[in-house]
């Protein structure tokens, strides 16, 4: 198999890979190519970096109490008001 298709392969491991999912013959495999190859390794850094910012953005919003009871009002989604 041709480099290419080699990380086309491996690009669909790696939302189980960052996520901690695979299993640890396929998460070595993963890793082993991650040694070798720039760009691969550059995706998944972007992922992973991707996923802390969200994860540190999200932490420091939140929605006030009112707009939520007006969403959840507006919504109809009674089981959710206080």
């Amino acid at each position: 198999m041709n480099e290419k298709g080699h990380c086309n392969d491996m690009m669909g491991t790696l939302s189980d890979y960052i996520d901690g999912g695979l299993t640890p013959e396929l998460c070595r495999a993963l890793e082993d190519h991650l040694k070798d190859c720039k760009d691969c390794r550059v995706v998944v850094n972007t992922m992973k970096k991707t996923i802390e910012l969200y994860q540190v953005e999200s932490a420091k919003e939140s929605i006030p109490p009112m707009v939520k009871e007006r969403l959840y009002a507006r919504m109809n989604l009674e089981d959710f008001r206080k």
